[in-house]
């Protein structure tokens, strides 16, 4: 991915074949270094193609792949269990706790 990422950059820059050499040297400026073999994949497999085609080629490939979310299921529903509907459970009263002093003042004050 790096070496494509440089060999785009060198495009981008009016580079419009770039050579190993070439992406080798943006690699390194970085402080990264190249791997021979696949440096030299890419640059086979790019030879004499024009990168805004493929660009072009690869987004309307990119357009038919599916990205968003399934959207997920439906509400579900649970049947009540053997021996009829299940009881309601008992509804928990709110608990009133006790007021507490105020802690604006964290228990000192600005000029004590």
């Amino acid at each position: 991915m790096k070496h494509l990422a440089a060999y785009l950059l060198l495009g981008l820059g009016g580079n419009t074949s770039p050579s190993a050499a070439d992406v080798k040297g943006v690699l390194e400026s970085v402080g990264i270094d190249a791997d021979e073999e696949r440096l030299d994949k890419l640059i086979a497999e790019l030879k004499g193609k024009d990168l805004q085609e493929l660009i072009a080629e690869g987004s309307t490939k990119l357009a038919s792949v599916p990205s968003g979310g399934g959207g997920g299921g439906g509400p579900t529903t649970t049947a009540p269990g053997p021996g009829g509907p299940a009881e309601p459970e008992p509804e928990d009263k709110p608990v009133e706790e006790e007021k507490e002093e105020s802690d604006e003042d964290m228990g000192f004050g600005l000029f004590d």
